[in-house]
């Protein structure tokens, strides 16, 4: 399979991308006019056809939730500027300290300026952090790191993720609902 661009009545153009990486098919709303599906060898093009006419309405909704981001991020006024040094030193010394703290250790971290997420840890339990961490308030800067450092004991969002998550971070889920209100407002820094 090559990748394809078809039209969809409700959604738009779709790229079916095939991906020799991709275990499941994985559908990207990027953003309210550009969707991506990464389709894995053992399902067709027909089979994928039918997947992303199954999730049309989530498609839908998801490129609702990005056409009103990019209205908002047009309306709202550029963050304060950020001195990346301070902000990426800072970060670290606290990721350390919560790592000591709940002996939750982690091989590296690398900040960065992402357009999509607040934070990542990989399987080899090196973390990713996003600059404008340094925008939000502290309890949800430490509700990302903590969420992170979790991940270097359970590598997906289970309830066993959570429950450990619960055992340092109180109330994580709330916590997940206030960042999830800050990452509507969500703009790069320059």
């Amino acid at each position: 399979m090559k990748p394809v661009i078809i039209e969809f009545e409700n959604i738009g153009q779709v790229l079916f991308d095939p991906s020799k990486k991709a275990r499941c098919l994985t559908i990207y709303v990027k953003s309210a006019h550009a969707v991506r599906v990464a389709v894995p060898r053992c399902i067709s093009l027909e089979q994928a056809k039918k997947i992303v006419t199954l999730r049309a309405g989530w498609i839908k909704l998801q490129q609702q939730k990005m056409a009103l981001r990019q209205r908002l991020q047009q309306q709202s006024p550029p963050p304060p500027k950020i001195d990346y040094q301070q902000a990426a030193l800072d970060l670290i010394r606290r990721l350390n300290l919560l790592a000591d703290k709940y002996n939750l250790p982690f091989n590296k971290v690398t900040i960065r300026n992402q357009k999509t997420r607040w934070g990542s840890c990989s399987t080899k339990n090196n973390i990713n952090l996003n600059i404008n961490l340094a925008h939000l308030p502290s309890e949800l800067i430490d509700y990302v790191l903590l969420h992170e450092l979790t991940h270097t004991k359970v590598q997906n969002h289970s309830r066993h993720f959570w429950a450990r998550l619960s055992e340092i971070c109180p109330q994580p889920k709330i916590l997940n609902k206030k960042l999830r209100k800050y990452s509507l407002l969500f703009t790069k820094t320059n």
